[in-house]
């Protein structure tokens, strides 16, 4: 073994939410897989925590949805201490999990003193104007896309870029979704006849706080429509808490089951209602017939909206490139409109939906983990060869 493979590698991680410590996990343990020793630092939550990894702070401190203007003191703390704390680190390369105006600042920084930098997950630079794609250029060395379609818009702009599938694809079977359904629905008291719809609002209290209302009352109407039993997870106790109690508050006479797994409620599920995000990632590839809405406080739904460049939100929609599953933005997330198009879902077959689904399994079922760790290694290795 060489020198500079025996040489101890610092990796600079920053994950701002669930879904990127998750991400982040699976990259860390990859990457002790492809390299004996490496030091890890910066901010992850519990999962990173559990493969090693060093956080200076607790990724909760860095919980927002929109744009926080109440939260902008805490957040510019956070990152200039980190920043600090990174100088000190002296990394071998900076790694953003999404959490994207966040890590963007950081990475810009980072470049400026020579710290090669990789984002994984990229921003949704095919919903917003090409402005951000120059701000990419300037403080990322490397992209890491989960998605095929992301590349092109960074090929045609030089930005090195490498498509490494979703983890979620491969680590969902296929067959998970229909024969984990009965065990699901035992854990949680259904029985093989009742219809349950998974709820899931998002896993941060202003996502809860933004769309919850309108989700629960569509669960009242459902409840008439349908006798519907329902089920909402929850990521830690004080978003149970939240979720209890906003659900107690708007519909006290429909029973509820609050759980701590969005996998095992939406596979105990016969459809499900969500909020755009991994968790529309994870019904599809539990093939469940789902309703996607999203909400934004009003003055963020402003500021954005004018800068959006297209059509679909959904992700199974943007995957497929067609309008696959129902989807609500804004004012249009209605809880008669969720409720008409979640009826028609459970009603009607969908064999032609889940086919589709099968499609898009497939294409992203690589070795995210492995190939995203070994571009990350190359973009190190370069750095030993300039040193």
């Amino acid at each position: 073994m060489t020198e500079q493979e025996n040489r101890p590698l610092k990796i600079a991680i920053l994950a701002g939410e669930p879904s990127g410590d998750s991400l982040g996990a699976s990259l860390i343990r990859a990457l002790k897989e492809q390299r004996s020793t490496i030091l890890f630092s910066g901010i992850g939550g519990p999962a990173m925590a559990a493969e090693g990894f060093n956080s200076l702070h607790n990724i909760d401190r860095l919980s927002v949805n929109g744009f926080p203007i109440k939260k902008i003191p805490e957040l510019t703390s956070i990152f200039f201490s980190t920043r600090s704390a990174l100088k000190k680190f002296d990394p071998d390369c900076f790694v953003g999990i999404d959490y994207n105006f966040f890590n963007g600042f950081l990475e810009g920084l980072m470049k400026k003193t020579g710290v090669p930098t990789a984002h994984y997950v990229s921003p949704s630079v095919w919903a917003w104007r090409a402005g951000r794609v120059r701000r990419i250029k300037q403080n990322v060395d490397l992209m890491l896309t989960l998605y095929p379609f992301e590349t092109e818009i960074y090929k045609n702009n030089d930005i090195p870029v490498r498509y490494v599938g979703h983890p979620k694809a491969l680590e969902i079977n296929p067959d998970t979704g229909y024969k984990e359904k009965r065990t699901a629905r035992a854990l949680m008291g259904f029985s093989r006849t009742d219809t349950v719809v998974a709820i899931l609002p998002g896993s941060r209290s202003s996502e809860v706080s933004l769309i919850g209302p309108a989700f629960f009352r569509t669960a009242k109407l459902l409840s008439e429509a349908l006798n519907c039993k329902f089920v909402v997870p929850a990521t830690n106790c004080k978003r149970a808490e939240q979720i209890t109690r906003l659900w107690h508050s708007i519909v006290p006479n429909v029973p509820v089951i609050v759980t701590d797994s969005s996998i095992t409620a939406m596979t105990a599920a016969d459809a499900v209602l969500v909020k755009s995000g991994t968790a529309t990632l994870e019904a599809m590839l539990l093939r469940r017939p789902m309703v996607v809405a999203y909400r934004l406080n009003e003055i963020t739904y402003k500021l954005v909206s004018s800068l959006l460049q297209t059509q679909r939100f959904a992700l199974p929609n943007i995957l497929a490139q067609k309008d696959l599953v129902p989807e609500f933005i804004q004012q249009a997330a209605k809880p008669e409109a969720l409720a008409k198009a979640m009826v028609e879902l459970i009603r009607e077959p969908q064999e032609d939906l889940m086919s589709e689904f099968d499609c898009i399994h497939k294409k992203l079922s690589l070795n995210s983990g492995k190939l995203a760790a070994k571009e990350i290694l190359q973009l190190c290795d370069r750095t030993y060869v300039s040193l």
